[in-house]
């Protein structure tokens, strides 16, 4: 099973490459080709990209999550 996933949050800019096994969030350099790429620039125009993912939100900061909120 995959444990690297590829996020971005609406608003923001940067890509970033989480690395579930590791615990690590890096950011991840502008793809310059492939379908990263073209997914990127989608994103970019407002898409909304998920593929192998099945829970995914924002919230205000970790303390929230740790203490089991979510405002959806």
């Amino acid at each position: 099973m995959s444990a690297v996933v590829v996020i971005s949050i609406a608003g923001e800019d940067g890509l970033w490459v989480a690395d579930l096994g590791a615990g690590t969030v890096q950011p991840l350099d502008a793809p310059k080709a492939g379908t990263l790429k073209a997914v990127a620039d989608l994103r970019a125009g407002g898409t909304v990209i998920t593929k192998g993912v099945n829970l995914a939100v924002v919230v205000k900061s970790a303390e929230q999550v740790f203490s089991g909120h979510y405002d959806g």
